[in-house]
Formats: C-alpha cells, sequence, structure tokens
C-alpha cells in the first residue's frame, strides 16, 4: 500500500495569498511538503511502470485519506479494512531533515480533566463551597509528574479554565492534556496512572476523558526490514538514506499498529511543514519517485 493524505492544514484562502511558486530550486505553497510532494511521487511512479512497460509484480493499493490533519475520523474505518491484505505500507508523509525515513513514530493522545465542585458565595459562605480550580491545580502539578523524557513520555497541559466570577467559589474547572508515548506499553501504563488520579477534596468530582488517538510506530523487525530494502536501493542509486525518530503521528501509525510493516517518510525532502515558508525541493522529486518504484517492486 502506498499510503497518504490529500487535506493540508491551510484554510483556503491561504492559497490564493500565497499561490505556489518555484524559486532557486525550490517549489513553495500551502501543503507542498505536508504532503502533496509525496502524492507528485507516487503519481511519477506510475507513471514510470506505464511509460517503461514495467509489471511491479504485484497489486499495489493507493490509500489518500482526506482527514488526516484532523485525526483521519471518517478515514479509518476504510483503512482499517484495506490494509490488513497489504504486505507492506509506504507512507509518503515528508522525510526528517536530511531526507531521512521515519523508523519510528511517537503515540499521540489527549485526555481531558473536568473536577465538578461546590459553588458558594466567595465572602459570605466561602467554607461551604469546593474549589474545583484548586483539586484541579493539584491533579494538573500530578500530571505533569508523568513525564518522563528517558522513557519518550511526556504530557503537556495545554489549555485549562473554569470559574465564572471572582467573588464565586468555582464550581467547575477542566484542563486538556497532550499526551504522547514512546510504545504501547508506556500507553496502558499511563492510562492506569491517569485514571488512577483522585481529587483531594471528598465533595469535589473527578470526570476523566480521552486516551490515545495515533499509536506508536515501533521500530519493529519489519520496518527495520523495509528500512533496509530502501537504504540498499537508495545506495545503488548513490543516495545517503538514513532513518530516525519523530513526536508527531500519521496514518502510518495505525497500519504499524494493526502489525503491517510500515516505513514513513518516502516523501519529497523540504522543509516547513505547518508553516509560511513550506517548500520542497524539486531535484529530489525524481530521486524519490525512483526509490518508490523500485521498493515497490523489491517488496
Amino acid at each position: 500500500m502506498s499510503l497518504g493524505h490529500l487535506d493540508t492544514v491551510w484554510p483556503c484562502a491561504t492559497f490564493a495569498a500565497r499561490p505556489f511558486r518555484l524559486d532557486l530550486g525550490r517549489a513553495f505553497g500551502s501543503g507542498v511538503f505536508d504532503m502533496t510532494g509525496g502524492l507528485l511521487v507516487c503519481i511519477l511512479a506510475c507513471q514510470a511502470f506505464r511509460e517503461k512497460k514495467i509489471d511491479p509484480g504485484k497489486d499495489v493499493v493507493f490509500f489518500f485519506t482526506s482527514d488526516e490533519e484532523i485525526g483521519t475520523e471518517s478515514g479509518f474505518a476504510h483503512l482499517k479494512s484495506e490494509a490488513p491484505a497489504c504486505r507492506a505500507v509506504l507512507c509518503l508523509e515528508p522525510p526528517l531533515p536530511g531526507g531521512k525515513a521515519k523508523t519510528f513514530r511517537k503515540g499521540v493522545g489527549e485526555y481531558r480533566l473536568l473536577v465538578e465542585g461546590v459553588a458558594a458565595h466567595a465572602g459570605v459562605d466561602h467554607e461551604k463551597g469546593a474549589n474545583a480550580i484548586v483539586e484541579l491545580s493539584r491533579l494538573v502539578i500530578q500530571v505533569q509528574a508523568l513525564t518522563d523524557y528517558a522513557r519518550g513520555i511526556t504530557l503537556n497541559v495545554g489549555k485549562i479554565g473554569g470559574g465564572s466570577a471572582t467573588n464565586v467559589v468555582p464550581a467547575r474547572a477542566e484542563a486538556n492534556v497532550d499526551f504522547r508515548v514512546a510504545t504501547h506499553e508506556d500507553s496502558r501504563w499511563l492510562q492506569a496512572q491517569i485514571h488512577a488520579l483522585k481529587v483531594a477534596d471528598p465533595r469535589c468530582i473527578l470526570h476523566i476523558e480521552g486516551g490515545l488517538k495515533r499509536p506508536p510506530l515501533e521500530r519493529t523487525p519489519g520496518v527495520v526490514d523495509l528500512f533496509e530494502k530502501a537504504r540498499h536501493i537508495a545506495s545503488c542509486m548513490g543516495m545517503d538514506f538514513g532513518e530516525g525518530s519523530t513526536g508527531g503521528g500519521s496514518d502510518g501509525s495505525f497500519t504499524a499498529a494493526m502489525g503491517i510493516p510500515t516505513l514513513d517518510g518516502l516523501g519529497v525532502e523540504g522543509d516547513g511543514a505547518h508553516a509560511l515558508h513550506e517548500h520542497i525541493v524539486i531535484e529530489d522529486i525524481p530521486r524519490r519517485a525512483a526509490l518508490l518504484a523500485q521498493l515497490v517492486r523489491m517488496i
């Protein structure tokens, strides 16, 4: 399976304000690096097979989702249906700096912590209130303390809110937490830690929602085997092809979690994903197309 996505993070108006352009060997445009450059590589590989009358020797599924940037909510069911029959998945997401493939991705998820307290007049009945913000603050410190850089586990309380007025003991407070994990085992461990959180004030109630959204893409023997095949092909082409890891997820994370060997980061070299200077290196396009075509034949 050749895997990619058609959507970008940019609003439609962006394309008129910053139209596609070529400059000094680079192609600039919204979404060109993440990830229409990768889709172009796939099209060129197919074109080469057709024009050279080359039979790839196998059926190839081209699967391009339309909502990857917002979690592949509509595309996941179709991906789950198609992917298990595939021998391998070649993900056309952009490579790491230096053109490196992505042989490891962290799992990505989110939790929502909601504390219900007891409202009261802050001046007249202060002692009758149960401050939801105070309780949530205690929990936030506990959540942040679960970060373990050595294990590749990070938690970030990125959004927090609560209360209604300064003279009212707040009856409600909530926080949204982003988390990243390196392995499925760490994800299960973290889930147990989060659901073990308790409020100190028995008058308060804690509600916990959320969990893992994209599983980790772990560097399994199957992933390593795919990478070694790609590196051999690249070497024969005179390319220096390395590997690395990233903290973000992709649709390749789903297929890897299904047990299908997945090699990610086979798109075009460039920079600026989700940024104003987003671009790809034009001379890398034919190299990547040739690499993909040869890899399809070798698998």
